[in-house]
């Protein structure tokens, strides 16, 4: 049996090629836009693994032969086997990396399915925050900020869907060589109000990783 290899973000992008080759498959009549989509598809996904071995773009290449609706629906079971969870963290771990809130109340890990997480995020609305928890660079890593519903969507920065979102304000932990003793860098973005649907929705840690580089930064990490 193969290890699992696509991590949630992965998936999800799979996910969407599917559903625009789909869509493709089901609207245009011109074979040769259709296979022009085909291949877009077929090339975006695997670019998404440059570490794949030959096995594993076997599996993810078989999108280039999908026409039916059972066909795709199959391709996209088929991967489920394949998924990386995230990995497993502790109440205590997490409680590890928030040290300043002593009255952390964390989610229900037993109820949350960790194939489909890219990062661990929940809200207290009794003071305001949102917690975010995510591994980097073997890490695990906790950001914390300022949490306001904005009641509106908008686009999200991690995952750049249109959806309900909050404002999230966090302050950098990394310093300037030369800052004085009283700097102070907030960065703010709109995010998800949901994390779940954040979660359904991202298709690249690229922004994800930055802004915990940013936050933490770097030295930390690496460290």
């Amino acid at each position: 049996m193969m290890k699992p290899f696509i991590r949630n973000h992965q998936y999800n992008m799979i996910k969407k090629q599917t559903d625009l080759l789909q869509r493709a498959c089901n609207t245009v009549s011109d074979p040769k836009v259709v296979e022009a989509v085909r291949y877009s598809a077929t090339t975006k996904i695997i670019e998404a693994f440059p570490d794949a071995v030959e096995l594993q773009k076997q599996i993810l290449e078989k999108i280039s032969t999908l026409k039916t609706a059972e066909e795709f629906q199959h391709y996209l079971h088929s991967m489920e086997p394949y998924l990386e969870p995230f990995e497993q963290v502790t109440e205590t771990q997490m409680k590890k990396l928030f040290p300043k809130n002593k009255k952390l109340k964390v989610p229900d890990l037993a109820t949350i399915d960790n194939r489909y997480v890219t990062y661990l995020g929940w809200t207290d609305i009794a003071t305001n925050k949102l917690f975010m928890v995510y591994h980097l660079n073997g890490k695990l890593v906790g950001v914390e900020g300022k949490y306001t519903p904005m009641n509106k969507k908008s686009n999200c920065f991690l995952c750049n869907r249109h959806e309900e979102v909050a404002l999230f304000s966090a302050i950098s932990k990394w310093k300037p060589a030369n800052a004085s003793p009283d700097y102070y860098r907030a960065i703010g973005n709109y995010l998800c109000v949901n994390s779940d649907t954040c979660n359904n929705n991202i298709t690249d840690v690229t922004t994800l990783e930055k802004f915990i580089y940013d936050i933490v930064g770097q030295s930390r990490l690496e460290s």
